[in-house]
C-alpha cells in the first residue's frame, strides 16, 4: 500500500502541470501583493470612507493579515481548478494511455487502487494549501509586517488584534484543505467514468462554477437548496475571522464537506468496481 501510494505521489510530480499550479499560485500572490504595495493605501481609503467618518482608525492597517486575506479571498475560487487538474486525471489518465488494464493485474483490489489514488491527491491538495500558506501568508508578513486586522464586511466592521490572528489562519487553512479534498473527491468520481481526463476535469469546474453561483444568488427560489450545496460550506473558513467565531456553523459546513467527500468516494469505488476495462 506504501509502495503504491509513493509511485502514485511520484507520478503526480513527474508531470509539469503539476509545478505549473505551484507557479500560479506563487504569481497570483505576488501580483495582488504588488498590487497592495503600490496602491493599497488608496484601496483602504476608498474601502473605508464610512468608517473613517466615524472612528479615528490608525495603526498599520495594511499589514501582512489583510493582504493574506484578500489573497486567500481570490485564490481560494482558482485553486479547485489547480486541483480538479490532478484528481481528474488520476483513472481516467491511465484509461486514456491504456496502463489501467496493468495497473489491475498487480495483487492490489479496485476499491485499494482508488484509494491510492485518491490518497495521492489529497497530498498534492494539501502541500498545494501549505504552499498557498507560504506564498500568501509568511511572504505577506515579511513585506507588509504585522498590525492589527481590519475586515470589513458588507454589514459589519470587525477588528481583529494581531495576537489573535495567527490561530485564525491556520485554522482557516486546514478547512481550505477539507473542501479542497471535497473538490479532489468529485474530480476523481469523475475520472472513474472517463477515458480521458479533459472531461473529468472541465465537468469538474463546471460544477464548482454553477453551484458557486446558485450560491452567491440571492434568490429566495435558491434559498431552500443552499444549505445543501458543498459550495456553499466550502467558504466558511471566511467564518473563523469573524468575532466571535461561529464554530457550530463551522462545524456543520466541515461535516458537510466530509460527507460529500466520503459520498464522491464511494460512488467512485462502488462503480470502478464494476468498470468494464477490457474493451
Amino acid at each position: 500500500m506504501i509502495k503504491l501510494l509513493r509511485i502514485e505521489i511520484y507520478k503526480i510530480f513527474r508531470r509539469p502541470r503539476t509545478y505549473i499550479s505551484f507557479g500560479i499560485v506563487l504569481a497570483i500572490a505576488f501580483i495582488i501583493q504588488l498590487a497592495m504595495y503600490s496602491g493599497g493605501k488608496d484601496f483602504m481609503s476608498f474601502g473605508m470612507q464610512g468608517v473613517t467618518e466615524q472612528f479615528d482608525v490608525q495603526g498599520n492597517i495594511i499589514n501582512g493579515y489583510l493582504v493574506t486575506y484578500i489573497i486567500l479571498q481570490s485564490l481560494l475560487i482558482h485553486i479547485p481548478l489547480l486541483v480538479a487538474l490532478v484528481a481528474g486525471d488520476m483513472l481516467a489518465g491511465e484509461a486514456n494511455l491504456g496502463t489501467l488494464r496493468l495497473l489491475l493485474t498487480k495483487p492490489v483490489s479496485r476499491a485499494r487502487l482508488v484509494l491510492v489514488k485518491f490518497v495521492a491527491s489529497v497530498v498534492y491538495t494539501l502541500l498545494l494549501i501549505t504552499w498557498l500558506a507560504v506564498t500568501a501568508l509568511l511572504i505577506s508578513l515579511l513585506i507588509f509586517g504585522e498590525g492589527d486586522m481590519v475586515n470589513l464586511k458588507s454589514d459589519a466592521f470587525i477588528v481583529l488584534l494581531k495576537d489573535d490572528i495567527m490561530w485564525r489562519y491556520m485554522a482557516a487553512f486546514v478547512f481550505a484543505a477539507l473542501a479542497m479534498t471535497t473538490i479532489a473527491a468529485l474530480a476523481a468520481m469523475l475520472s472513474a467514468f472517463a477515458d480521458n481526463s479533459i472531461g473529468p476535469i472541465m465537468t469538474t469546474m463546471g460544477i464548482v462554477v454553477v453551484l458557486t453561483i446558485l450560491t452567491n444568488l440571492e434568490l429566495p427560489m435558491f434559498n431552500v437548496i443552499k444549505p445543501y450545496l458543498f459550495t456553499t460550506h466550502m467558504i466558511g473558513w471566511k467564518g473563523f475571522f469573524d468575532d466571535p467565531v461561529p464554530l457550530k456553523a463551522i462545524a456543520n459546513s466541515a461535516v458537510v464537506l466530509a460527507l460529500y467527500t466520503v459520498g464522491f468516494l464511494g460512488v467512485t469505488i462502488a462503480y470502478f468496481n464494476k468498470k468494464d476495462i477490457t474493451s
